[in-house]
């Protein structure tokens, strides 16, 4: 992106987290001025407490999934001019204090996505989630011709080029593995930046066999439908490149 003036949103999705919702958004109203948090349908006082700590709230009457709540947000970003938006989660996993390394990465120019990597330093991640993660981000970057080093990561900024022209059709948490295939065979290129490993008390909405078996037919799709005839993109990351 290159340049100084960039103007960004953050856009947090969120369904049921009263319990952490108000401190992510305090913490990153520290580094941005505009925080856009998707309610999900939350059936607590999710809202109460994200406007209360100074978010503008959009609500889904109906939960849609994480993938809905995040194109909801994103087609805010693109609608209000931003040039673009910072997706990180409301449940305390995703620390507000990196946001600065996401807006340097867009300023300094070169990719069009930069994508919050754990695996350099994953101490603290369950071995479980651990290897599902290595094994799936080596998957999805063999599809999308391209390296993608946390294919689980929800802390993530793009470019509002990339939300005009890549929109997933799944809402689940697999929308977030296909938003970045498409984007990739599209020729935009990702940077990665290193982030921190939090587990607290949050519980996971992650359902291990149903989104697995999510991931798996997502795969198949692409592999099927796709095969190799789009060109690879120059792939890119933000100081150290792959």
């Amino acid at each position: 992106m290159g340049d100084q003036s960039v103007r960004l949103c953050a856009v947090i999705p969120a369904y049921n987290e009263e319990a952490h919702i108000a401190p992510v958004v305090q913490g990153v109203r520290q580094r941005l001025a505009d925080v856009v948090v998707v309610d999900d349908g939350s059936k607590d006082d999710t809202v109460e407490c994200a406007e209360h700590a100074g978010a503008y709230v959009i609500r889904h009457a109906q939960n849609k999934g994480k993938g809905g709540a995040l194109q909801t947000g994103f087609d805010y970003a693109v609608a209000h001019g931003y040039d673009a938006a910072i997706a990180l989660d409301a449940d305390g996993q995703h620390d507000p204090a990196e946001v600065p390394r996401f807006v340097e990465a867009l300023r300094a120019g070169g990719a069009d996505i930069v994508l919050g990597s754990r695996m350099a330093h994953p101490e603290g991640m369950p071995w479980l989630r651990h290897w599902t993660n290595r094994t799936t981000s080596v998957i999805l970057s063999r599809i999308a011709h391209q390296d993608i080093l946390d294919s689980q990561s929800g802390y993530k900024a793009i470019s509002t080029e990339v939300l005009r022209h890549v929109r997933p059709t799944r809402e689940g948490f697999d929308g977030e593995s296909e938003f970045l295939v498409i984007a990739s065979r599209l020729g935009y290129r990702i940077a990665h930046v290193p982030i921190r490993t939090i587990y607290g008390d949050e519980t996971s909405s992650i359902n291990p066999a149903w989104d697995t078996w999510r991931f798996v037919r997502l795969c198949l799709c692409f592999i099927l439908k796709l095969g190799s005839a789009a060109k690879p993109p120059r792939s890119t990351a933000a100081g150290d490149r792959p």
